[in-house]
């Protein structure tokens, strides 16, 4: 992993996930975010991020909501986005996934799985 400490912002609607990932990554600066609308608002205030994972499927706003609003208010942040997956998803979902050439790595996944991704994005 790189030496640096990373800003990455976790977007997932269940707490307890999300906490997971914050201890996974304690060597970085974390923030966790329970819906795609608070990620929203903290992007549009200016905060920036070297990644975001974010959950595919959420109530109210998806991932994809968060990515395609993103890339309207940031398209250099949009391309910082890894979705974590819960395996199954729909097809709408996968194609979008797929149009949009965006990371994913599939729940659940360990530490070594997640910091090896996070290491080969942030080169």
């Amino acid at each position: 992993m790189t030496e640096s400490r990373r800003k990455i912002l976790v977007v997932d609607d269940q707490p307890t996930l999300a906490r997971a990932i914050k201890r996974m990554l304690v060597e970085h600066d974390v923030t966790t975010l329970g819906s795609a609308r608070e990620a929203l608002e903290t992007i549009e205030a200016g905060i920036r991020y070297d990644v975001i994972l974010s959950d595919l499927m959420m109530p109210e706003l998806s991932g994809m909501d968060l990515h395609e609003a993103v890339a309207k208010i940031d398209p250099q942040q949009v391309t910082r986005m890894v979705f974590m997956t819960g395996g199954a998803f729909t097809g709408r979902a996968r194609e979008f996934v797929e149009r949009s050439g965006t990371p994913t790595i599939e729940k659940p996944f360990d530490k070594a799985a997640l910091l090896s991704l996070l290491d080969s994005y942030l080169r």
